[in-house]
């Protein structure tokens, strides 16, 4: 299993800056898919951005050139810069590992994010 356990968010004004963490522990972290969704309230949960091991990126078209997703693969960890912050961003954010082998899926807690003048 994987535990996630993540740090940051918070409120911000619209064009704001955040920084989302996320520290993993577990076996096979190392090599797992990393990333974030977010749920905002009344929709589903939506993919925001995920990291391989080897640095491959991939983001949501509503977060492009103001999101950047990073790891650490000596420290187990993946974060979320947030810039140019809009109301539209509110939400709760999950950080997320995928399976591998026969290690499930893990999701942390969930840290909200809340944009508002």
């Amino acid at each position: 299993q994987v535990q996630l356990v993540e740090s940051g968010g918070g409120s911000v004004q619209p064009g704001g800056s955040l920084r989302l963490s996320c520290t993993a522990s577990g076996i096979y972290v190392r090599i797992t898919t990393m990333g974030w969704y977010r749920q905002a309230p009344g929709k589903q949960r939506e993919l925001v951005a995920t990291i391989t091991t080897g640095g491959l990126t991939n983001y949501a078209d509503s977060v492009k050139g103001r999101f950047t997703i990073a790891r650490d693969n000596e420290k187990n960890t993946v974060s979320l810069q947030m810039n140019s912050l809009k109301p539209d961003d509110t939400a709760v954010y999950f950080c997320h590992t995928d399976r591998i082998f026969a290690v499930p899926e893990s999701w942390g807690q969930g840290t909200q994010v809340t944009v508002s003048s």
